[in-house]
């Protein structure tokens, strides 16, 4: 039996691995549904298997203010990095979103410190933004000199609605439970969630081979349901401040997913561009977590 770090760190790992085929996979799908099938319909299959996880699980309702907290949380991980991320991918590789999402660990952070009024170090406060400022640089050099596109917004918003959306699940899941707070989320969302998909269906009826099936299965059953139940119990195994740091390696992983399935090609600016967002997150992380130590 492993000890309780390596165990917490193995969960932690499996759990961005699950995550890393999001980007991959959400780029795939695009190709053949709307993005607002795949960003809400994704987000209904994931609901069908957590009230099924509920029910048999007989957990108790959450109290009432749990229920605006949960609405935070799907606002941001089942609903908004979702459907954002799924039309930037429409026009955006996945190798350049991946890079751009790499800023997902340290808006995390500052959410947190924010939220959990914290008093970080001064360092922090200045280590957090050299991430934003790298992305914003990539994303310019990018598009050919002529600032962000529209893609890059939409992805910096997605960065931001996960931040929040994992920030307060963070918080939640002490009082509910790793995976019933992931669950309870998606089920609160469903009613809109499928009101959405059916406009989708409505407007673009989905058709795709199977591959492109597989990879929506994929982002409904894995990304969206069974990737968080890995990555909470590596949170709440522990020690949560070091099992957090493994989220760093998920945009790098992304990236190779893009080169092995879709056959991107990386180029120089990629890779400079990933290495300094991932540098700055990791830094924004590390500093927060010496000072709450």
């Amino acid at each position: 039996m492993l000890p309780p770090a390596r165990a917490g760190l193995g969960w932690g790992l499996l759990g961005v691995t699950a995550f890393s085929f999001t980007v991959p996979f959400t780029r795939v799908a695009v190709g053949a549904m709307s993005p607002l099938f795949i960003g809400a319909g994704r987000a209904v299959v994931a609901a069908l298997l957590a009230a099924v996880a509920l029910a048999c699980a007989r957990q108790r309702l959450p109290r009432d203010v749990q229920w605006f907290r949960l609405a935070i949380v799907a606002a941001g991980v089942v609903a908004g990095f979702p459907v954002l991320t799924s039309f930037a991918l429409t026009t955006a590789s996945a190798s350049h979103s991946a890079v751009v999402i790499a800023l997902l660990p340290a808006a995390t952070a500052v959410i947190a410190v924010l939220r959990g009024r914290e008093r970080p170090a001064a360092r922090f406060w200045a280590a957090a933004p050299l991430g934003a400022v790298a992305a914003v640089a990539f994303a310019s050099l990018q598009g050919g000199f002529t600032g962000p596109r529209w893609s890059d917004l939409l992805l910096v918003g997605a960065v931001l609605a996960a931040g929040i959306g994992y920030a307060e699940g963070g918080l939640l899941a002490r009082e509910l439970g790793a995976w019933q707070t992931i669950s309870w989320a998606l089920v609160l969302s469903a009613p809109l969630m499928t009101a959405l998909a059916a406009v989708a269906v409505w407007q673009r009826p989905p058709a795709g081979t199977a591959v492109d099936w597989a990879a929506f299965a994929y982002l409904g059953v894995v990304s969206m349901f069974l990737g968080f139940f890995a990555w909470y119990r590596g949170l709440a195994i522990g020690p949560m401040a070091r099992v957090s740091q493994i989220q760093l390696v998920q945009p790098v992983l992304s990236i190779c997913w893009a080169v092995l399935f879709l056959g991107e090609a990386i180029t120089w600016p990629t890779v400079l561009g990933g290495l300094a967002v991932i540098a700055c997150a990791g830094l924004a992380v590390r500093t927060r977590l010496v000072r709450r130590a």
